[in-house]
């Protein structure tokens, strides 16, 4: 009889920790399924962390692409574009431009990748406008055909440097046409005016004056393409403002006085600036000569110079007719004229104005014209005053394909009227 407590107590102290064990058991599994949940809440709220991290930075990178990116279905429907899309004119509020459409039109029918050269009608930058665009359209996967991608790229430098490529081909043909059709021409008179000496004589002259200008012609073409092809002066060196203008001057005194013009210079700055002597020589002389042709006789012809700040500013000032605004924007043209005759009768190439401006930007300054129809024109040139103390190489030449190929479509830039030339000492006239 006294086994049976003892016996019912062991059971249900056995039956007490069996269902605490299991109470325990179950409490952990639920611990451990609510952590593993927690953990596979974590993780997916990071990958989804992740995912839209990747997807914000994918598009800010297409949104910052200097190509212009647009993706669009078969509804028309833009659903990925960047703003080049639409500074290129590909992309008008949300839809593809029709031009665009037609050529994603042929590549949904066949999935083959096709371009086009496409002219945006309002399409640009702030700096430059935009007239030729270069368009490739092909499917934006092989596994998907619903979605086509639109690449696009600004082409109006290449046709802006093609066609001032071709321009200056046919520039330079036409210009050497003439000397060499005249020198055939008056070796053919001498050729038949052996007998007689005074022909021979006058011939001969004008056989000498004209391969003078072709010759002229032909030195001036290769300065000019050196010029322009180079990154930067090869050998910079102090060059005195002062020995500049003198040797330039000197040029030109001897046809200054065949035309009784009479060239004034101001007092010496002392000056000093880095780059080439030879070349800077030549366009100051090119400046003179300019002014001297153009000018009336017994009128002066002033070159001055000043130091401003950090800059040294060379004027050349006439007292001539003055040049159209029209033509001014052009008169850094090469072979651009404003007088055809004149400039054939004085042995003109059309260079000049040319070689002064490049070689002005090869030494890092810059150029400009002030001009009055009937007043007369000054040419300014300005460029960075060297000093000992602070001795180097001039500031980074522009890019010259650049400038060249503006020249196409005028040189507003390099012919800006500026302040000083309002008040040079005299305006005048040259071109």
């Amino acid at each position: 009889m006294m086994g049976t407590p003892a016996a019912l107590v062991l059971g249900v102290l056995l039956g007490v920790l069996v269902t605490a064990g299991v109470a325990v058991i179950v409490a952990v599994l639920r611990r451990r399924a609510r952590e593993r949940r927690a953990r596979e809440e974590r993780e997916k709220r990071e990958a989804h962390r992740q995912l839209s991290t990747i997807a914000q930075v994918m598009h800010f990178a297409v949104d910052a692409a200097p190509t212009a990116v647009a993706v669009v279905d078969t509804r028309q429907d833009v659903i990925l574009g960047n703003r080049m899309a639409e500074n290129l004119g590909v992309v008008v509020e949300r839809a593809l431009v029709p031009e665009v459409w037609r050529l994603v039109e042929l590549v949904f029918d066949d999935g083959d990748s096709r371009e086009l050269v496409h002219s945006p009608t309002h399409a640009g930058f702030r700096d430059r406008p935009v007239f030729s665009v270069l368009v490739r359209a092909q499917p934006l996967t092989s596994a998907d055909d619903r979605f086509v991608v639109v690449y696009a790229w600004d082409n109006s430098e290449n046709v802006r440097m093609e066609s001032a490529r071709r321009d200056f081909v046919a520039n330079v043909s036409h210009e050497l046409k003439t000397p060499v059709g005249a020198i055939s021409l008056l070796v053919e008179a001498l050729v038949e005016s052996g007998d007689d000496p005074a022909a021979v004589g006058h011939f001969g002259a004008r056989l000498q004056r004209e391969t003078t200008r072709m010759s002229t012609m032909i030195g001036e073409l290769i300065t000019l393409s050196k010029l322009q092809g180079a990154a930067s002066l090869p050998d910079p060196a102090p060059v005195e403002v002062d020995d500049v203008i003198e040797a330039a001057v000197g040029r030109n005194r001897e046809a200054a006085e065949m035309h009784g013009i009479e060239l004034k210079t101001d007092a010496p700055s002392g000056a000093r600036l880095l780059g080439d002597e030879n070349l800077l020589v030549t366009a100051v002389a090119n400046l003179i000569a300019n002014a001297v042709n153009y000018s009336p006789e017994e009128t002066p012809v002033s070159v001055s110079r000043a130091v401003k700040g950090e800059s040294v500013v060379i004027r050349v000032t006439d007292h001539g007719i003055g040049i159209a605004p029209e033509d001014q924007q052009r008169v850094f043209e090469r072979f651009f004229r404003v007088d055809q005759a004149r400039s054939r009768a004085t042995g003109g190439t059309g260079l000049g104005l040319a070689l002064v401006k490049h070689t002005v930007i090869n030494h890092g300054g810059n150029v400009s014209l002030w001009s009055r129809p009937g007043t007369g024109s000054t040419f300014s040139l300005e460029f960075p005053v060297f000093r000992e103390d602070a001795a180097s190489e001039p500031d980074e030449v522009p890019d010259q394909e650049r400038l060249t190929a503006t020249d196409r479509v005028g040189e507003a830039q390099m012919n800006t009227r500026r302040s000083h030339g309002e008040t040079a000492d005299a305006p005048g006239n040259s071109t």
